[in-house]
C-alpha cells in the first residue's frame, strides 16, 4: 500500500500543512495546504515525503529523502530545505509542533539507516538477503521470529517493518499463539512473545501501531506484555483495565469512532505510562503522545460536527432534573471540551465558541461560579473555559493499586474503584 491510499485514513490536524517554495524574488510562495507522510516511493526501496492535497488528495510535493544535512526546523513548526529536483528552497508549515517534530524525526531515521546502510553496504545486503519474507508464526519458529525482531540494525529495520505489515495476518496468528501459550502454561512461550512485541513497537512504526492498537488487538497486546522476563511476577494489565475501571460518561456518546478513540487513547497512555514506561525510548514515546494528541483532536471534530451533541449537554446542563454531581461533571467536560478544541483551525474554533455562546454557555459559568465547591468555581472561570491552554494530552496514568481518578478526554470520567 503506497503513501497516497494510506494517507486518506491518517488526514488530521497532525499531519496538516502548508507547503511553500521560494520564488525568484525571494518570497515564499503558498503552493497548496495538505497532509504530509513518510512512505516508500511505489516499486523503489526509497524513503521520500508525500504531501496530499487535503481537497482533491492529489499530491502537492514528492521529495525523496537525501541524505546530506540539507534539512532544517525553525519555530518548531516548519521544515525546510534546498530541494535540488525543484532548484528551489521549500519548506512545510504544520498546523501543530507535535506534526512536526513527528516527522522531523522520521526524516532523521531515514537518514541515520542511510548512512548506516553506505557504510556497512556488504553486512546491509547479507542481512538484507536474510529478510526476504518472515517465518511462519508457530511456536516452533517464535525463536527464530524473535532473533529477526530483536538483532535487526537500524538498515534493516524498515525492511522487517515493511515484511510485517505486508503479512496481513501476522499479529492475529501471533495473538493467537499468545492465547495459546496462556492456556498451556508456556513461560517460555510467553517471554519469548513479550520479547517479539516489545521489538516491534520499538520498531516505532505508526502503521504498525495503527494495527496493534485497534479496538480488535489491542487488549491482546497489551496481555502480552504482562509476561516481562526481567519481572519477578506475571502483571496484571488486562485485568486492571477490565474490571478497576469503570467508563462513566458526563453525558451520552452515540458515536462510535468517538467511543472507540476515547477508549484507544486511555489504553495507548496506559501502555506508555505504565506497561512499557521503562523500556520506550523518546522517538517512541513522542509517538504514542502523537496518536493520543490526535485521536484527542478527531474526538473534538467528530463531537464539534454533530447537530445534536452540543444541543444535548446544554439541556443537560440546563435541567432542573440533573443532580448536582452531573452537573458538577458535565461543567468539567465543557472545561475539557473547551481547552481541547484548541487543536481546531481557528475558523472551527471561532464557529464552536460562537455555537457554545449561542447556546447559553455565560450562564452555566454564572451558576459556576456561584458554587460552594472551590474547584468547580474554579473551573467555570471564563478564563479557564474560553481561554484555557491545551490539557496534557495523554491520561494521566499509575500502576494498579493506587487509588486514583483517571480521566483520558473529558467526554468520559473513568474512575478506578477498588
Amino acid at each position: 500500500m503506497g503513501a497516497h491510499e494510506k494517507s486518506q485514513g491518517n488526514a488530521n490536524s497532525m499531519q496538516r500543512v502548508k507547503v511553500y517554495r521560494l520564488n525568484e524574488d525571494g518570497k515564499w510562495d503558498d503552493q497548496g495546504t495538505g497532509h504530509v507522510a513518510v512512505d516508500y516511493l511505489e516499486r523503489s526501496e526509497e524513503m521520500a515525503l508525500f504531501v496530499f492535497d487535503e481537497e482533491d488528495n492529489e499530491t502537492l510535493l514528492l521529495h525523496r529523502i537525501s541524505p546530506d544535512d540539507i534539512y532544517r526546523k525553525q519555530e518548531d513548526t516548519i521544515i525546510s530545505w534546498r530541494d535540488s529536483e525543484y532548484s528551489t528552497e521549500l519548506a512545510l508549515s504544520f498546523q501543530e509542533n507535535t506534526g512536526c517534530s513527528y516527522i522531523w524525526d522520521n526524516i532523521c531515521n531515514v537518514q541515520r539507516s542511510m548512512h548506516f546502510s553506505s557504510l556497512n553496504n556488504e553486512t546491509f545486503h547479507t542481512m538484507n538477503s536474510e529478510l526476504r519474507e518472515l517465518p511462519a508464526v508457530e511456536l516452533s519458529t517464535l525463536p527464530i521470529i524473535l532473533k529477526t525482531v530483536t538483532e535487526s540494525g537500524l538498515a534493516d529495520q524498515m525492511r522487517l517493518t515493511e515484511l510485517i505489515l505486508n503479512d496481513q495476518d501476522f499479529f492475529q496468528k501471533l495473538m493467537e499463539l499468545f492465547r495459546i501459550c496462556e492456556d498451556l502454561e508456556n513461560i517460555d512461550g510467553l517471554h519469548m512473545i513479550f520479547k517479539i512485541i516489545k521489538g516491534i513497537i520499538l520498531l516505532n512504526s505508526p502503521q504498525i501501531f495503527e494495527k496493534i492498537f485497534g479496538d480488535e488487538l489491542i487488549m491482546d497486546i497489551i496481555g502480552s506484555l504482562e509476561y516481562d522476563p526481567d519481572v519477578s511476577q506475571v502483571q496484571h494489565y488486562r485485568n486492571f483495565l477490565k474490571e478497576h475501571i469503570v467508563f462513566k460518561e458526563a453525558i451520552v456518546i452515540k458515536n462510535p469512532m468517538v467511543l472507540s478513540k476515547i477508549h484507544q487513547t486511555y489504553r495507548v497512555g496506559y501502555l506508555k505510562d505504565v506497561v512499557l514506561s521503562r523500556v520506550l525510548d523518546e522517538a517512541t514515546v513522542a509517538s504514542l503522545n502523537s496518536i493520543i494528541h490526535s485521536n484527542n483532536a478527531t474526538v473534538i471534530s467528530l463531537l464539534k460536527d454533530d447537530s445534536t451533541f452540543i444541543q444535548e449537554l446544554f439541556a443537560s446542563l440546563r435541567s432542573p432534573t440533573t443532580s448536582s454531581e452531573s452537573k458538577k461533571n458535565l461543567v468539567y467536560f465543557l472545561h475539557e471540551f473547551c481547552s481541547l478544541s484548541k487543536s481546531l483551525q481557528m475558523v472551527q474554533q471561532l464557529r464552536l465558541f460562537r455555537d457554545l455562546m449561542n447556546e447559553g454557555i455565560f450562564d452555566i459559568i454564572t451558576d459556576a461560579l456561584q458554587s460552594q465547591d472551590k474547584k468547580l468555581v474554579l473551573t467555570g472561570h471564563p478564563h479557564n473555559v474560553l481561554e484555557s491552554g491545551p490539557k496534557p494530552s495523554a491520561p494521566l496514568c499509575c500502576s494498579p493499586g493506587r487509588n486514583s481518578t483517571f480521566r483520558t478526554f473529558g467526554t468520559c470520567f473513568i474512575r478506578v474503584c477498588w
